[in-house]
């Protein structure tokens, strides 16, 4: 078995890479936007009673947010 300096320093003598599995995002970013909505209405409610700062609702916001750009970038990747 060549050594791991072998194989970087000639890439040819790899082994070629599998294929890529297709795989949909959608479901994996409606499951963290959930996770996120659900984290929001407890860190409102944490937030509302005085119990914490106003930064877990803001983390909460901008995860959800991220969830929603990943989805929409889902959405626009050509070939799926």
């Amino acid at each position: 078995m060549p050594s791991f300096i072998h194989l970087a320093l000639r890439p040819e003598r790899r082994k070629a890479a599998p294929d890529p599995v297709p795989v949909s995002l959608r479901p994996v970013f409606l499951a963290g936007i959930g996770v996120w909505a659900v984290a929001l209405v407890v860190a409102v409610v944490l937030w509302l009673t005085g119990a914490v700062g106003p930064h877990g609702v803001w983390t909460c916001v901008v995860g959800a947010v991220l969830g929603v750009a990943g989805l929409i970038w889902t959405k626009q990747r050509p070939g799926r």
